[in-house]
């Protein structure tokens, strides 16, 4: 066992191991998970436009005021400021040859020109899906009477809107123009209220998916709970 894991687990021994029977205590630690791509060497990335897609189907609401590229990209950029030492190439308008992925995910030769143009290490793109969903429904609940005092269940009506984020995410080297990374990172929030703001939805949906996003770059930490042995 490695010296910062055991130093971890002595940690958590003293300050918040439980008992759960003779012996045998649980304890939680902090690990670390490495980041996902490796940046040695690499010192500049570009975002370049994420593609928006949209899904039919029922319950889905109409299509709201936010400009989900926009946000994402601001939020995404302001995300990197503050995990990495990145620095960040303004990618401006990128006209793509397609607008599948799979096929982009292919074409090595316009990533690769792409990154020689902007004089970047790194491209940074995928696409958006933000979903805002209608979750309205009926609940059982009980209440008392105030004419016999006697409890009764009814049926009530809850208004709720669940905001959906899908986001595929890929990250190319700039030089050569190979896929480095690829992943789908998801996210669903329900909050009450048939109108919720759908910008207050999607921002809930980002702040919840930070830590993986940060991850692809960064080195993050994970609680975990662990059984120990004791005398």
């Amino acid at each position: 066992m490695s010296r910062p894991l055991t130093a971890a687990l002595l940690l958590a021994l003293l300050l918040g191991a439980s008992p759960l029977a003779a012996g045998v205590v649980e304890v939680r630690i902090k690990l670390p998970v490495r980041a996902k791509i490796d940046l040695a060497g690499r010192r500049t990335v570009a975002i370049a436009p994420f593609i928006t897609v949209g899904r039919e189907g029922a319950g889905r609401q109409s299509e709201s005021s936010v400009d989900v590229q926009q946000e994402f990209e601001r939020h995404l950029t302001k995300l990197l400021r503050r995990e990495t030492d990145l620095k960040l190439v303004e990618s401006g308008r990128v006209d793509y040859p397609t607008y599948e992925l799979d096929l982009l995910s292919r074409n090595r030769d316009f990533w690769r020109a792409l990154g020689e143009r902007l004089q970047t290490d790194l491209i940074l793109t995928g696409s958006l899906d933000f979903d805002v969903q209608d979750k309205s429904g009926y609940r059982t609940e009980e209440y008392v009477s105030p004419y016999d005092g006697r409890t009764y269940y009814r049926q009530v009506l809850v208004e709720q809107t669940g905001f959906e984020y899908d986001i595929v995410f890929q990250l190319y080297d700039g030089r050569t123009g190979e896929l480095l990374f690829h992943d789908n990172f998801k996210d669903f929030k329900q909050i009450e209220g048939e109108k919720a703001d759908p910008l207050l939805g999607m921002f809930e949906n980002l702040r919840a998916l930070e830590d993986r996003i940060a991850g692809v770059f960064t080195q993050k930490q994970v609680e975990a709970s662990r059984l120990l042995l004791t005398d």
